[in-house]
């Protein structure tokens, strides 16, 4: 192990050294199989719902704030219950947490597709959040468990892949769904998927808890960190439609730091505490913890605009547009497996910043899109931010839960994956608003530049919400050359939003890559458990 190696520091060599394996229930490849059913649905799930979400309207009769909700009460549901759901499964079995969540993901799954109306679909998608909050943290606290050290960044790598992938291929699997079959189909595919990872993971996977069992639970813990993220990820998700300077959006995210403040102090206070403060304590792992998530706020965010210019400024249709997103999907399955090979040799010191200069460099890249782009321009900042999410994520992973000790390690699972949470929302929030802003800022001068009459430009000012999604506000009425000005003008309006969002995060990739650069020791203790 190089020298660059991911310090371990603080980690007892015999209290967590995991048990060797003893027949298929401890068996470290079965367990990786088996958790990567369950990461796969989580996942794929968490891309192919914003596919589906027009379709839901339109069917179900749903106004823009409905179906915000659907993706809202999934996103608060699930960052509420994440380090919960890692708490309980080190506490009183990560085997049987993951199944709960597994069979109840499966179950709320298909019941929105039958509950028939937009409450119903918005009730069943918090449910679907809350077993997701059960699931994933235990993935990577099962792997922990029974993973040695010299195989664990492997199986983090892999997991990585499986988690990268499977979001990067949500948008095709959802349009062909959509496109094919129906909305509903979206949600009922996770019912084989569910039924074969639950049969499975039952056959393979070992029990895996602490020898903590008779210690307090940590009830007012739960209720504070609750309450905390809640009103974060509130205010996060609303700041978009109220506004990022509004009372109510810095009144909830002010309010919801503030409860996290009072839960980390009290942590610190006591005996049995739902997130030991000691984690943190650990440099590799906090700085793991901010850098994930700053990958999810690249991946997620860009995603969502990507698709927006494919398929509303381009005119492609959520198959076409999928399809050619796939060297995204192609590079993450290569590169998580090979940041993970990468951090065992040279230490996440190396290979985290190396990642989010790829991404930056995949920002940077967008910079040459037009509204009439060829494909050759767009594939190679594909490939970068593939490659950059695969290698960040592999390196954070293990820097995050490779740090925990095993006892805690569904605690750290659930920290890695309310950070990456948390960030993703952030991504898509914070990078629409960026569009919206620029496109208000410039609409009106695009739109007499391209040949609109200054009135009608000032009129159209008003459906710059519209433009800000990538949609021209042409009418049927309009003569052709009319109609040729103003999706000229909107079209240039909202890649000047798109040039803002993607050079905001070029440079925040560029201090994250900083950040982990410094952050992470260049030595450090051998890797101990």
């Amino acid at each position: 192990m190089s020298s660059t190696a991911v310090d371990r520091s603080g980690v007892p060599a015999s209290a967590d050294a995991p048990r060797p394996p003893a027949g298929r229930r401890a068996n470290p490849w079965l367990t990786l199989c088996a958790v990567a059913f369950g990461l796969f649905m989580v996942q794929l799930d968490g891309s192919v719902v914003a596919i589906a979400n027009p379709e839901i309207g339109r069917d179900l009769g749903a106004s823009t704030a409905e179906l915000q909700w659907v993706t809202n009460a999934y996103l608060l549901a699930l960052a509420a219950t994440l380090i919960l759901g890692g708490k309980l499964g080190d506490r009183f079995g990560r085997r049987a947490y993951y199944l709960v969540g597994v069979a109840g993901f499966t179950l709320t799954s298909v019941a929105i597709g039958l509950a028939g109306s937009i409450e119903g679909v918005i009730v069943f998608r918090a449910l679907q959040g809350l077993f997701g909050g059960l699931l994933m943290p235990n993935t990577l606290g099962l792997l922990r468990a029974v993973f040695p050290p010299r195989t664990f960044g492997m199986a983090v790598g892999i997991w990585a892949m499986v988690s990268a992938v499977s979001t990067a291929l949500g948008p095709i699997v959802g349009g062909l769904l959509v496109e094919h079959v129906s909305w509903e189909s979206v949600f009922y595919i996770n019912a084989p998927i569910g039924v074969a990872a639950f049969l499975f993971s039952a056959f393979v996977l070992p029990q895996g808890k602490s020898a903590e069992e008779r210690q307090r639970f940590d009830v007012p813990g739960v209720i504070l960190l609750a309450l905390g993220l809640l009103a974060v990820v509130f205010g996060v998700v609303k700041g978009e439609t109220w506004g990022w300077t509004s009372a109510g959006t810095w009144g909830a995210v002010l309010a919801g730091l503030l409860v996290l403040i009072v839960f980390g102090r009290y942590e610190t206070r006591t005996a049995h505490p739902l997130l030991p403060m000691r984690l943190f304590s650990n440099r590799a792992l906090t700085v793991g913890a901010i850098v994930t998530a700053l990958n999810f706020f690249v991946l997620l965010g860009m995603i969502f605009f990507v698709m927006l210019y494919l398929q509303n400024v381009r005119g492609y249709t959520p198959v076409e547009a999928g399809v050619r997103t796939l060297p995204l999907s192609l590079a993450s399955l290569v590169a998580s497996p090979l940041g993970a090979a990468l951090t065992q040799r040279l230490g996440a010191r190396v290979t985290m910043p190396a990642g989010m200069v790829l991404q930056a460099a995949s920002c940077f890249g967008m910079l040459t899109w037009t509204t009439n782009s060829s494909y050759t321009t767009m594939w190679p900042p594909f490939i970068a931010l593939g490659l950059g999410v695969g290698m960040v994520l592999a390196a954070s992973s293990d820097a995050i839960v490779g740090n925990a000790p095993v006892r805690d390690g569904g605690v750290a699972g659930g920290l890695q994956a309310t950070t990456l949470q948390i960030g993703g929302a952030l991504g898509t929030s914070v990078l629409v608003s960026v569009i919206s802003a620029e496109v208000g800022a410039t609409l009106r001068g695009e739109l007499t530049g391209a040949g609109v009459p200054a009135a009608l430009a000032q009129r159209l000012q008003e459906a710059k919400d519209a433009v800000a999604m990538g949609v021209a506000p042409v009418s049927g009425d309009m003569p052709a050359p009319l109609r040729a000005a103003v999706a000229e003008g909107s079209g240039a309006a909202f890649m000047n939003g798109v040039h803002l969002a993607v050079v905001v995060t070029g440079v925040l990739c560029l201090v994250g890559a900083v950040v982990a650069a410094l952050g992470l020791r260049t030595g450090g203790r051998p890797r101990q458990h």
